[in-house]
């Protein structure tokens, strides 16, 4: 990816007005939501009358306006439904139904675009809130013969001025729905010290004094509640693989560049070179096991750590958000599993945490931060029942965090296994996977509720 390294300071004038629009960007969430769930309750009748395409149309609309409603995820989990959504999506996306996509935009506030974390107004939003037509005004202007020469300068100024304020007011808009609808506390930020800190999506650590640009961190900043502080202004920006350009050398050492060789090859002019490990890994990669619902996947992840640690195995839990490690803690708490939880809250634990992860019966769950660059030491005794064993809840964008993962265990000729738990509600199988396949291949097996579906053709 070009990734982008900015420098910023902050601007001479700050001109938001988020706190002013955050009421009005709250009503329009609620009148989408209260209209998505109306759609999603006819749908209900329209399954309960056979009706399966024009529930998948349905529900396709509540998609686009809101994909993390409750009633939309409920229906997700039957495969019949879910492939009525699909075929919904697909037809829609035709050349000859582009019109009526955007028909079906337009009976919306707003439409989101998880993939691009975008939240984008409908035409009629759009409209409200067009800014006025400067150049139309500056003509009319020109030709009032009523106006004099100052006069007409006076006018269009005033003229600038408003459609400064318009085009202010959509761009504050447009950022605090991105913020309410897309980005989600304890998985893309954190608030501490009433400040909104940005956790890394690849590291899963904090980064003070890192924001996000054209304003999108000061409608977070509204959106909960904290101080807003001065928007800031790019003052100089390279990519990274423009950046290292510009030494005349370059080398590196890391244990996930095989899959990238490619990418060092064509962007930087350099060759991979593969050095065999000081000792054999004989680690046991299990296929990932497929779940249909959020639910079933954390139902069958605590009855396998219930087991494992029953027998005195360590384990380590990898998660994609601070979040996802919260409800797993609760979840084992309320079984009276002794665990620790390593994320960005409690990053200042991270080597007392970590020291302790391969001792006996040891349970971790950890978001990122253990997946990269961490050494858990097994203790005496501990290689007999298997060494660590690695689960990851959710696959990541990026196959690099999930190979890192994997490498916390089994280290230096040690044992240890791994394996992934998934499920259709994982944001990475929402918007990316071919969950329609997967879907009427384990109706077509007649599996059960909580029954897994695991083949190593599934792990691609």
């Amino acid at each position: 990816a070009r990734t982008p390294l900015i420098i910023s300071g902050p601007v001479t004038v700050s001109t938001h007005q988020f706190d002013k629009y955050k009421s009005v960007v709250e009503s329009l969430v609620r009148k989408q939501n209260g209209l998505c769930t109306d759609w999603a309750n006819q749908a209900k009748a329209k399954v309960e009358a056979g009706d399966l395409p024009g529930a998948g149309r349905l529900l396709y609309k509540v998609k686009l306006g809101s994909p993390r409603n409750k009633l939309l995820l409920k229906f997700q989990e039957d495969p019949g439904t879910r492939r009525a959504i699909d075929d919904a999506e697909l037809e829609m996306y035709q050349d000859t139904r582009r019109t009526e996509l955007y028909k079906t935009k337009e009976e919306m506030y707003f439409s989101i675009d998880e993939r691009n974390s975008e939240a984008d107004l409908s035409e009629m939003g759009r409209n409200f809130l067009n800014p006025p037509d400067l150049i139309t005004k500056n003509h009319d202007i020109e030709t009032n013969n009523s106006l004099g020469a100052e006069e007409k300068l006076k006018a269009k100024a005033a003229a600038q001025a408003d459609y400064e304020e318009a085009s202010q007011r959509i761009h504050n808009i447009s950022q605090l729905l991105r913020a309410s609808c897309v980005f989600e506390k304890d998985v893309h930020y954190v608030v501490q010290e009433n400040k909104v800190i940005i956790v890394d999506e690849y590291t899963g650590r904090l980064m003070p004094g890192r924001r996000w640009s054209d304003g999108l961190h000061q409608a977070v900043e509204a959106k909960e509640g904290v101080q807003i502080d001065r928007e800031t202004q790019t003052l100089a920006t390279i990519t990274i693989q423009n950046y290292f350009r510009l030494y005349e050398k370059l080398a590196g050492m890391t244990g996930t560049a095989e899959t990238e060789a490619n990418e060092f090859k064509d962007i930087y002019r350099l060759g991979v070179v593969v050095i065999p490990t000081n000792r054999n890994c004989i680690r046991k990669d299990a296929d990932d096991l497929i779940f249909k619902t959020r639910r079933e996947k954390l139902n069958a992840l605590i009855e396998e750590i219930k087991k494992r640690n029953a027998a005195g195995q360590p384990m380590l839990v990898g998660t994609a958000s601070v979040e996802s490690s919260e409800i797993i803690s609760r979840m084992l708490r309320r079984e009276n599993i002794p665990h620790s939880v390593l994320n960005a809250k409690q990053h200042q634990l991270e080597a007392e945490i970590v020291a302790r992860a391969g001792e006996r019966g040891a349970v971790m769950i950890a978001t990122n931060m253990a997946g990269r660059g961490t050494d858990i030491k097994l203790s005496p005794g501990v290689a007999e029942l298997g060494g660590l064993h690695v689960v990851g809840t959710e696959r990541h964008e990026s196959r690099r965090i999930d190979r890192q993962l994997r490498g916390r265990c089994a280290r230096q000729g040690d044992p240890g296994s791994s394996q992934f738990f998934i499920s259709f509600e994982d944001d990475l199988m929402r918007n990316f996977g071919d969950s329609r396949r997967i879907a009427g291949l384990m109706t077509k097996l007649g599996m059960e509720d909580n029954e897994g579906l695991q083949h190593p053709w599934l792990n691609r």
